[in-house]
């Protein structure tokens, strides 16, 4: 299954906190969108591994994506190695996006910026020809996506760009939801984190907010970049 968009994230949450709005949007326009989670994030404060699973796969169906899997790597330790390299190269020649979305370049979580960088690298690897992968037995040719963005986490990084995602945003705190045993619950009797906080969930809701107000609209995503953006014209600017 081909598809146009395919987003990174190092934990099962990591998509939807930092570009659901987007994917939203995308799908709505017709294009199709996978996620991969590269852990099961077992080592997370709640919930567990199998809870998590459960949770991923009911915030696709809110997503409206079309494929979402997750590649178990471990919660904490992953490298960017050859041997983790080759399986994001995997899943970048399965589906062949031409769009891949990850995890922010540097962020309170270390797998984050590790995430990051090894799905960026594999990006880049996917396309040599010379790399040799194999999956479900059949051979796969090179495929290389013709950009790479990084969405916005817990540290307030300056955008290179922000999307539009007016009347996109009470669908993405519903996908956001659907993660039950890892966000504001005044009745939970499992431990706190740093994410199991009222003030971090409406934060969520300010973040919009503002990058919107940087740009005239109501509500807003911002990624980076990692090379220069270029327009047809200086009428494709907002």
């Amino acid at each position: 299954m081909k598809l146009d968009i395919l987003a990174f994230g190092a934990h099962p949450d990591d998509v939807e906190l930092g570009c659901a709005g987007t994917i939203l949007k995308e799908v709505s326009l017709g294009k199709k969108v996978g996620i991969v989670d590269l852990t099961r994030g077992e080592l997370g404060t709640r919930g567990s591994a199998e809870i998590r699973d459960e949770e991923a796969a009911a915030a696709a169906k809110i997503l409206g994506v079309s494929a979402r899997e997750n590649l178990g790597m471990r919660d904490g330790f992953f490298v960017n190695d050859e041997k983790h390299q080759i399986e994001i190269i995997k899943m970048i020649r399965k589906y062949q996006p031409e769009i891949v979305l990850c995890n922010a370049i540097d962020d309170r979580h270390i797998d984050h910026g590790k995430g990051s960088k090894l799905v960026s690298d594999a990006c880049f690897l996917s396309g040599l020809m010379k790399i040799e992968t194999e999956l479900d037995g059949e051979q796969q040719s090179a495929w290389r996506p013709k950009l790479v963005y990084h969405y916005i986490q817990w540290k307030n990084i300056e955008p290179d760009f922000v999307v539009d995602i007016t009347g996109f945003t009470d669908k993405k705190i519903e996908a956001i939801l659907a993660y039950r045993s890892q966000f504001y619950d005044p009745n939970s009797t499992e431990p706190e984190s740093p994410i199991t906080s009222k003030n971090f969930f409406e934060s969520l809701n300010y973040r919009s907010r503002d990058l919107g107000r940087l740009v005239g609209l109501d509500y807003a995503e911002g990624f980076t970049v990692e090379r220069c953006l270029a327009v047809n014209s200086l009428g494709d600017l907002r």
